[in-house]
């Protein structure tokens, strides 16, 4: 079968194109025809995955980051990716931004600080007698920075790499199934590539869709705040559908334009709010929450990493720990086909440390920044965060602001500078991660037909209007964690791919082989 159509599939691939189209639309029919039906079916398969399977997907995320440590420090951190006269396409900033945008951005907007205050009040480390005490923040910070900490981004390390390797250093397609050539060799382009490319496809929706609802409903209640909108799921549709057209526009002028100029943008409005949240909120108590939580993550972090609830009737795992893994699984190869498209040229201990360090760091800061304001104020302040989240986890961030007592003015500028963020992350990331399924379905053309774009941004934007119908956050949480089961077992033979192929790279090998050679 010719891998080039004409018509609407011109540039991609007929199996790719119509079976990843069929398998997104059979899902919005499914969830639109009778959402309560099709909530109680996601929600068995997230219940039966963090009951049952919880210790595969710690197990699984912790050793991606040993594998990533294992490359930083192992003998083959010179290699290039791409030519040995190749360098960088992008300065470092420019990477850094488009790493974090891509990655977590409008994720992090949502979480940093309803989900500590929500440790804050209750979690499996914490004495009740203790809760909302001085000690419950530590625990609280420490769970929220795990969560979005170096776990997730070893994983999109490891990934990436394995793209980026087999694409600039052996000619094959930026395609996940290229990982797999190592174990099936030309069999990739049969079936086994398909499918591989399929999951990746299938992953990367349900994936970025997650961001996406939770960008929308954070969106919401910042234009309520701002100017009185309504919080309603059919605004909250409303905007996804605005934005999913903006994001469209944006992935049609490519990574060097729209992306990477958008990118650069958010990092630094990322870094303006965060200097105003040090400078106008409680700095000394910020200062020395960065300082512990540094030190309490790195002591902390490998013993809790490893931890698998042994009540299977606690919930607290699946809905925190499992759905980050698997939210992180499920993005990964969104993530992994991104990072490779803007790191040619980098070698291969740039491109894991610069991977893993980076967009990390750059949690830890935003985390202790945002959820130490929420924690002063409920411990030293007149409180009113964890009512806020309890009450509308999406109000927490814009109820910290106003909660700190900034006067109108101030107040006012800081809401809209999150809101602004909240667009421009959402559509970054679903600019990205259009990008990405357009690349996958055109077999790792880096440049797909500006159709494939166009159906594919709408596409992502529809499958995250249907999530936030069919059940909201809940919805949006269980569609993560079970896109995340099949894609993992290609991840597995990914990482296998890689390092096979870098034991065979002839410049590490035995001198006397290459002799007898």
């Amino acid at each position: 079968m010719s891998n080039q159509t004409s018509g609407f599939l011109a540039g991609a691939h007929p199996v790719m194109a119509i079976g990843s189209a069929l398998l997104v639309l059979g899902f919005v029919i499914f969830t639109i025809v009778d959402p309560q039906y099709a909530a109680s079916v996601y929600d068995g398969a997230k219940s039966y995955i963090a009951s049952e399977l919880s210790w595969y997907y710690i197990g699984l995320m912790n050793g991606f980051l040993l594998l990533s440590l294992y490359l930083v420090f192992s003998r083959f951190g010179s290699i290039r990716l791409g030519a040995d006269s190749d360098r960088p396409e992008f300065s470092l900033f420019a990477w850094f931004s488009m790493l974090f945008g891509a990655g977590i951005g409008i994720g992090i907007l949502f979480y940093s600080i309803a989900e500590p205050i929500t440790h804050f009040q209750a979690n499996p480390f914490l004495d009740p007698a203790l809760s909302m005490s001085p000690e419950a923040a530590t625990i609280a910070m420490r769970l929220t920075v795990m969560h979005w900490g170096i776990h997730g981004w070893a994983l999109y390390a490891v990934l990436g790499l394995s793209l980026a390797y087999f694409s600039y250093r052996k000619g094959l397609p930026l395609a996940i199934r290229s990982s797999l050539y190592p174990i099936f060799g030309e069999r990739i382009y049969g079936p086994i590539g398909f499918i591989a490319d399929l999951l990746a496809v299938i992953g990367t929706v349900f994936g970025i869709a997650t961001s996406l609802g939770l960008g929308a409903q954070q969106m919401n209640a910042g234009l309520n705040y701002l100017m009185g909108m309504e919080i309603a799921i059919s605004n909250q549709m409303i905007l996804i559908a605005v934005i999913s057209v903006v994001a469209t526009i944006s992935v049609l002028s490519g990574v060097n334009l729209g992306i990477r100029i958008l990118s650069v943008f958010n990092m630094r409005l990322t870094l303006l709010i965060l200097l105003m949240f040090l400078i106008f909120g409680p700095t000394s108590y910020q200062l020395s929450s960065l300082f512990n939580n540094s030190i309490d993550y790195i002591i902390n972090v490998p013993a809790m990493g490893i931890w698998v609830d042994p009540d299977k009737t606690s919930q607290w795992q699946g809905w925190w720990t499992i759905f980050y893994w698997g939210w992180w699984i499920a993005w990964s190869p969104f993530v992994a086909v991104f990072i490779a498209r803007i790191s040619r040229g980098r070698t291969l201990r740039e491109f894991v440390l610069g991977v893993l360090l980076a967009p990390t760091g750059l949690a830890l800061l935003w985390i202790t920044l945002f959820g130490s304001t929420g924690m002063y104020i409920e411990l030293f302040g007149d409180g009113g965060v964890v009512e806020a989240v309890n009450k509308d986890t999406t109000t927490a961030l814009f109820k910290t602001i106003d909660l700190m007592n900034l006067g109108p003015w101030l107040t006012t500028i800081m809401a809209s500078i999150c809101t602004i963020m909240l667009v421009t992350y959402f559509v970054t990331s679903a600019d990205s991660a259009t990008l990405v399924i357009c690349t996958l379905i055109a077999m790792g053309e880096p440049e797909p037909a500006p159709r494939l774009r166009i159906f594919w941004g709408l596409a992502v934007g529809a499958v995250a209007a249907v999530l936030l119908y069919a059940g909201g956050l809940k919805a949006l949480q269980t569609a993560s964690i079970v896109a995340a089961l099949p894609f993992s077992f290609v991840l597995i033979m990914a990482a296998y791919g890689l390092f096979k192929s870098l034991h065979a790279e002839p410049v590490f090998r035995k001198p006397e082989t290459i002799t007898q050679e």
